[in-house]
C-alpha cells in the first residue's frame, strides 16, 4: 500500500461520523460542462432552445434567448423598440481558465480577442438608451502580458459616446496562484457611461469604525463618523465585502465555472438602474444577472451563444422562484442526467 493511500483511508477512519456522511453531498453534482463534451451532449437533449430562440417570462417580462453577440440584427429583434438603462457583460477574458482551453473560454490570439469585443461594444452602443451604464467584467492574463485587459481598455477610446467612469476591483477571499508569487485575489470591473445616466449611491455591510478624518464645518471641528449619513461605509471602487463563488454556497450553480457573485451584480443593478427598468446582459451563462434582477425587480433580457447556459438561466429563474434558492449549491440543475 502507497503512503498516499494510508493517508487516505487513517483520514477516513479518523474523520466525524457526521462529516463522512455528508462527505459525497459537498462535492458538485454536474461537471464543468464547457470540458466535459459527451455530458454536455446529453445536457443539450434537455435544452428548450436553440440558435434564435427567445423564452419569454410570463410574469415578470424577462427575456431569455439563444444569440451571438456580435450579430445585431438578433440582438435589435430580441429587444424591439426597448432601451435598456444598464448593460452588464461578462463576456470570455481570453484567459485559459482552469487550465483548459475550451470552446466557451477560449483563448485566441489578442488581436482576435479585441476584434470580438469591438463588434460586441458596437452592437451593446446600438441598443442602449440615451443615458445609459455599461459594465464590463475584464480579466488580466499575468502570464501572457497582462492581456486582454489593457488592450481593451485602449480599444474602448475608440467609442466616444462612452465616457469611462471608473476601475473597479472585487477583492477575492479565495485567492489563488503558487508560493513564488503574491496570491492572486481580484476581478476586474470597467464602468462607462453614455449620456447622463443616474446613480444612486448604497452602502455595504461593513460598519464605519474609522476615526481620525476631521474637517472644520460650519466653523466647528468634525470627523468623519460625525458627518457621516450611515453607520456602515460606502462601497469604493474596491471591493472587499463580495465573496466569489465556490460550491459550498446557495449560490453556487454546479457544471458553470467563475460565475459572477449574485451580491455584485445586484450592487450594480441598485446604484444604475431604477425598478422595472430593463438590464441586458449579453453573457447570460449562470444566470446571474436575471436572478439579480427578479430580486431587485428590474426586467432582465439575457442570452447566450450556448444553449446549454440558456437552459440553466432559465432554470435558475424557475428553482428561485419555486424554492427560494438562488443557486443549486452542489445539487444539480440537470436533474435528468443523473440516471445515465
Amino acid at each position: 500500500m502507497t503512503t498516499s493511500m494510508q493517508q487516505m483511508l487513517f483520514t477516513l477512519e479518523t474523520m466525524p461520523k457526521k462529516v463522512r456522511a455528508n462527505r459525497g453531498r459537498t462535492t458538485e453534482k454536474l461537471k464543468r460542462l464547457d470540458l466535459h463534451g459527451q455530458l454536455k451532449e446529453k445536457a443539450l437533449r434537455y435544452c428548450r432552445l436553440r440558435y434564435g430562440d427567445v423564452w419569454e417570462d410570463p410574469i415578470r417580462g424577462h427575456k431569455v434567448a439563444v444569440l451571438d453577440a456580435t450579430k445585431i440584427e438578433d440582438i435589435r429583434e430580441l429587444l424591439g423598440k426597448e432601451k435598456p438603462k444598464l448593460v452588464i457583460n461578462d463576456p470570455p477574458y481570453n484567459v485559459v481558465v482552469g487550465n483548459a482551453n475550451t470552446t466557451n473560454l477560449p483563448k485566441t490570439s489578442v488581436e482576435a480577442y479585441i476584434n470580438f469585443s469591438r463588434q460586441w461594444v458596437t452592437n451593446s452602443l446600438a441598443i442602449m438608451d440615451e443615458d445609459c451604464h455599461l459594465y464590463v467584467w475584464i480579466g488580466a492574463d499575468y502570464k501572457d502580458n497582462f492581456q486582454p485587459l489593457p488592450d481593451f481598455m485602449i480599444m474602448m477610446r475608440e467609442f466616444k459616446e462612452l465616457k469611462a467612469r471608473n476601475f473597479l476591483t472585487m477583492r477575492n477571499q479565495r485567492g489563488y496562484g503558487t508560493q513564488e508569487n503574491w496570491m492572486w485575489v481580484r476581478q476586474e470591473l470597467l464602468h462607462y457611461t453614455r449620456g447622463k445616466p443616474e446613480f444612486r449611491v448604497v452602502y455595504t455591510d461593513i460598519p464605519k469604525i474609522l476615526r481620525g478624518y476631521y474637517k472644520i464645518v460650519n466653523g466647528k471641528k468634525t470627523e468623519n463618523l460625525e458627518r457621516s449619513k450611515s453607520e456602515t461605509i460606502r462601497p469604493g471602487n474596491v471591493w472587499v465585502d463580495v465573496q466569489q463563488v465556490f460550491y459550498r454556497m446557495e449560490e453556487n450553480v454546479s457544471g458553470c465555472y467563475a460565475q459572477k457573485p449574485l451580491k455584485a451584480i445586484e450592487r450594480i443593478i441598485l446604484t444604475s438602474s431604477k425598478e422595472h427598468d430593463l438590464v441586458v446582459d449579453f453573457f447570460a451563462h449562470s444566470g446571474t444577472t436575471l436572478i439579480a434582477g427578479e430580486k431587485t425587480k428590474r426586467k432582465v433580457f439575457t442570452f447566450d451563444i450556448d444553449p446549454i447556459f440558456t437552459e440553466i438561466t432559465i432554470r435558475r429563474l424557475e428553482n428561485y422562484r419555486k424554492t427560494g434558492k438562488t443557486g443549486w449549491q452542489w445539487d444539480n440543475p440537470f436533474r435528468e442526467l443523473e440516471g445515465e
